[in-house]
């Protein structure tokens, strides 16, 4: 049914008076009928045949009443809202005429009709039947659909909207189909009525009294929702389409109708089994509360903060702080967010171990068989940590410094730091410092931010449960830096002993106690630390380990634990001893023994394989097993270069993963004393080789060298393994024999390597990295070794089987250096066995 126009009706411009008062049209011209109402005019019935109906004969010209939401029906009753003064002149004016209405749908309801373009073309003429007056001191207009006209154009705009229309003529629906169309839409309305509770008991009355096609067609406008819908209905003039149309769309509707009832059913069953749900939990509550069994949740989790805070036993600063917070959070209601920030910072307060320690274990006896047992080697760590330890005992205050283990990887470096831990009887935790840019990690968040936390330390504490654990902040040299903040700069008061005492967290900004915690730390590049946190920390280097050291590490630690990871038993798999030095040799070249363990990973797989299809397994492992197992070897037994040349030095290089043997290469040829440098030289080593070219000719007559020589000819200094980038100023005095060598033509001894600095003047100066270079000399099979005299004290500090066979020289100027290698002293043989570089 048509309901009221839910806007104000635009301002319709009024028509002129008539030309003599009473008989004129609203246009002022010649009225198309003797007076201003209607005629009655006798006309054949179409529907029914001879008979004869009365019709009125509408005039062509009307006021217009442009509706923004409703769409009009012949026939049906329709209210107009006339809620503003536009609204009442225009009905007033056309009651005042002829007591007729064009009503008809604007297609823009936000914007004001100025044309025939802004209305749609089919409407309904109307006869305003009574305007009545509301309470709230409005007024209505009830008007009667009566025929559709067609808009044929705006005839004037102002003051009010005046159009001519034309009838339009309805197409009868005539036969079977239309019979079969007009019962089904009657059916299909009265279902729709019994669904939707809002079409009350007349709509139902209305329509079982409407027996004509074109009658019921347009009532079905009354239960279609979409404005454009009905508009469509209002502008079929075919009564058989319009009867088709009609039944789409009341079909449409009831499908709607019925997710409407399926969707309110099912929220309906959720809200009474909800509301039901609630009610028996609240008669549960009174019960509870009256027997005196049950507490509010908002009592019993103050009750239980304010315990907690006493059973923390915080200092007194934090201690009154918490008990201020609880304060707060009586006053603050539970739906507002402070509430849960306030809670879960009395969470963390009363959480932390402030007064909860660990009993140190004093037996040093035990630490010493706990490092014993987790490490094979690395003697000065381990007894620089029972120096700790024994400290400790002596005086359990004493906060020691904080130790940094520094060494290439796979050395045992963050395992170490659990032996410790273990040995001391203490609490374990790891902390990546590796690629962290945000200072807050470490210093945590400020409260106003949404789900701040305390920093990676204080969350360390909480998950170890005491105060004083073993915190190990593993790969502290790759912190990085950002707008964030710098992270290294945070942890300066975490390593400071004499700061620690009173470590501030942004989140808690209360002081809290670190002195008892024993920080370790571990790097690979020690100058890649920066200068202020390296201070503060006590380093111990973790070299790498010998051949014989990965036998025993890879026989008593490593193949045991990838058994036990595997399944396996040692009847399994075994290797024996004989066979160790070939699998490290073959298959690994590494500082530690990292690659090491994949290998026996690998030998382990292999072994489970064979024993998951019913087999025994390899068993006791031999030389044909092995290399049927590991394929390939990785590394050949023996690089070192079998023919002596001119101009082939071998020198010593340190690399962050161990040392290594680095081949020094140089040739001339005819040209104009240029020099040209391969081999990815950084500049310190680019300028080493100018500055060995320099002295060489400062000395041309001592080395027996030609000027002139010299000066025809281009040399090439080449260092293989061109792709990895070399630096730093250690290979002076190998450059200085590669040039020696290959302008005089000589060969340098094939069992000798060297290292040193040279400066301009001769002088060779000591250099860094020297356990890591005479390891790398020792694990490729080389007799001698020339240092500089200023590294004497470093080899003195080294364990006697790391330079057991080794010949080590020592030079403080080039001189010597070149009486030793090109002055007729004899070679040695070189101890050991040749070893390829990795």
């Amino acid at each position: 049914m048509a309901g009221n126009d839910p806007k104000d009706p635009p301002e319709p411009p009024a028509p002129p008076p008539p030309a003599d008062g009473d008989g004129g049209t609203p246009d002022g011209g010649t009225p198309d009928h003797a007076s201003a109402g209607p005629t009655l005019v006798v006309e054949g019935d179409g529907d029914r045949a001879g008979s004869v109906v009365v019709k009125e004969a509408m005039p062509d010209t009307m006021f217009v009443f442009p509706l923004r939401g409703s769409v009009p029906f012949p026939q049906l009753m329709m209210p107009l809202l006339l809620d503003s003064q536009s609204a009442r002149d225009i009905v007033a004016k056309a009651e005042a005429h002829n007591g007729l209405l064009f009503l008809v749908l604007q297609k823009d309801p936000e914007r004001e009709p100025t044309s025939a373009d802004d209305l749609h073309e089919v409407g309904v003429v109307t006869r305003i039947l009574k305007v009545l007056k509301l309470p709230d001191g409005g007024s209505s207009a009830m008007t009667q659909g009566m025929r559709r006209a067609k808009l044929v154009k705006i005839v004037r705009q102002k003051p009010h909207l005046v159009v001519r229309t034309k009838e339009i003529v309805e197409v009868p629906a005539q036969g079977e189909r239309a019979e079969s169309l007009f019962r089904l839409l009657q059916k299909q309305l009265k279902q729709l009525a019994e669904m939707q509770e809002q079409l009350d008991t007349g709509f139902t009355t209305a329509l079982l009294n409407v027996d004509e096609p074109n009658q019921l067609a347009d009532f079905t406008g009354g239960v279609v929702r979409k404005v454009t819908d009905r508009q469509r209905l209002l502008a079929q003039p075919n009564v058989e389409a319009r009867l088709e149309l009609a039944l789409q769309l009341a079909m449409a509707e009831t499908e709607l109708a019925q997710l409407d009832q399926k969707i309110q059913s099912e929220i309906r069953e959720k809200a009474e089994k909800a509301q039901k749900d609630y009610f028996l939990r609240e008669q549960m509550k009174l019960i509870r509360r009256e027997l005196g069994e049950e507490k509010d949740p908002r009592v019993l989790e103050l009750e239980r903060l304010e315990q907690a805070i006493g059973a923390a036993k915080m200092p007194e600063a934090a201690d009154r702080r918490a008990r201020e917070e609880l304060t707060r959070l009586r006053t603050t209601p539970v739906e507002s967010g402070e509430y849960g920030v306030i809670r879960n910072y009395l969470d963390w307060l009363t959480t932390l171990p402030w007064s909860v320690s660990t009993q140190d274990d004093s037996d040093l006896g035990r630490a010493a068989r706990v490092l014993a047992d987790d490490h094979y080697g690395l003697d000065e760590v381990k007894d620089r940590i029972l120096e700790f330890l024994a400290v400790r005992k002596l005086r359990p205050g004493h906060q020691g410094s904080i130790l940094c283990f520094s060494g290439p990887p796979g050395v045992g470096k963050t395992s170490l730091g659990r032996s410790i831990a273990r040995a001391m009887g203490r609490k374990f935790w790891r902390f990546s410092l590796g690629g962290l840019r945000d200072e807050a990690e470490i210093k945590g968040h400020r409260r106003t931010y949404i789900g701040a936390l305390p920093g990676r330390i204080l969350q360390g504490l909480k998950a170890c449960g005491s105060n004083n654990p073993v915190l190990l902040l593993d790969e502290i040299d790759k912190l990085g830096s950002d707008f964030r903040g710098d992270p290294s700069s945070a942890l300066l008061e975490v390593l400071d002993p004499e700061q620690n005492h009173a470590f501030l967290d942004h989140y808690l900004d209360v002081p809290f106690d670190l002195s008892k915690v024993m920080f370790l730390a571990t790097a690979n590049v020690l100058s890649q630390i920066p200068e202020p946190l390296r201070d503060r920390m006590e380093v111990l280097e973790l070299p790498g380990y010998l051949l014989e050291e990965k036998v025993e590490i890879g026989r008593r630690h490593l193949l045991p634990k990838q058994l036990e990871r595997h399944g396996l038993v040692p009847k399994n798999l075994s290797v024996p001893q004989v066979v160790w030095p070939k699998i490290v040799d073959l298959h690994t070249r590494e500082a530690g023994v990292r690659g090491l363990d994949k290998v026996i990973q690998r030998l382990c797989r292999k072994a489970a394989l064979a024993v998951a299809k019913g087999q025994p397994g390899p068993g006791k492992l031999s030389f044909a097993e092995m290399e049927q197992l590991l394929g390939r070897p990785k590394f050949k037994p023996d690089e070192r270069r079998k023919q002596r040349l001119p101009g082939v030095v071998q020198g010593l290089a340190w690399t962050p993963v161990g040392g290594d043997v680095l081949y020094v290469e140089a040739v001339a040829s005819p040209g104009k004393g240029a020099m040209q440098l391969t081999g990815s030289l950084g500049d310190v080593m680019a300028e080493s080789a100018k500055l060995a070219l320099s002295y060489l000719k400062s000395r041309a007559e001592r080395f027996g060298l030609d000027l002139e020589r010299i000066g025809t000819l281009d040399l090439h200094l080449h260092f293989p393994s061109g792709a990895i980038k070399k630096d730093g100023p250690s290979a002076g005095i190998a450059i200085a024999c590669a040039f020696l060598g290959c302008l005089l033509g000589k060969q340098a001894p094939m069992d000798l390597a060297m290292t040193g600095e040279l400066t301009v003047v001769g002088e060779v100066l000591p250099i860094g990295g020297v356990r890591e270079k005479v390891l790398a000399a020792k694990n490729f099979g080389l007799g001698r070794v020339l240092l500089p005299k200023g590294n004497e004290p470093d080899v003195a500090e080294l364990k006697p089987e790391l330079v057991r066979g080794l010949e080590i020289r020592y030079v403080d100027r080039f001189e010597q250096v070149f009486d030793v290698v090109f002055g007729g002293e004899k070679s040695k043989p070189a101890v050991g066995r040749g070893r390829r570089r990795g």
